[in-house]
């Protein structure tokens, strides 16, 4: 059984930093790709960031390239999102993705983390 469990969420003031972590078990973490999506309160959840199976290509939503950066370690089967710069905007839940193959596809989730809230105040 797959499971991803998400940490590192919190409260943080505008202009701050937050280090998002999720870890991997049941599946061969290196074998797969990796995403980070988020959904606000009363809004869709939407994609956020997503990684390929060695970690050589990223992908970013607009509203977070340039501040967020995702990365991952498969020798300790974690996923990161490093949030810099952060805006009040990007209060929500977070959620660690795993797909279904090593590359990003959009719409190939298999599996989801329960999220972490991750709250910016202005």
């Amino acid at each position: 059984q797959v499971q991803l469990v998400e940490s590192g969420g919190g409260l943080i003031q505008a202009g701050g930093s937050l280090k998002l972590s999720c870890t991997a078990s049941g599946r061969t973490f290196s074998n797969y790709a990796m995403g980070w999506f988020r959904q606000a309160a009363g809004k869709e959840r939407e994609f956020v960031a997503a990684i390929t199976w060695r970690g050589l290509t990223t992908y970013y939503a607009d509203s977070v390239k340039g501040r967020f950066t995702i990365s991952r370690d498969n020798a300790k089967n974690f996923v990161y999102l490093q949030m810099n710069s952060l805006k009040p905007e990007d209060t929500a839940v977070y959620y660690c993705a795993g797909y279904s193959g090593p590359y990003y596809t959009p719409s190939t989730t298999q599996y989801w983390g329960q999220g972490t809230q991750v709250t910016v105040s202005s």
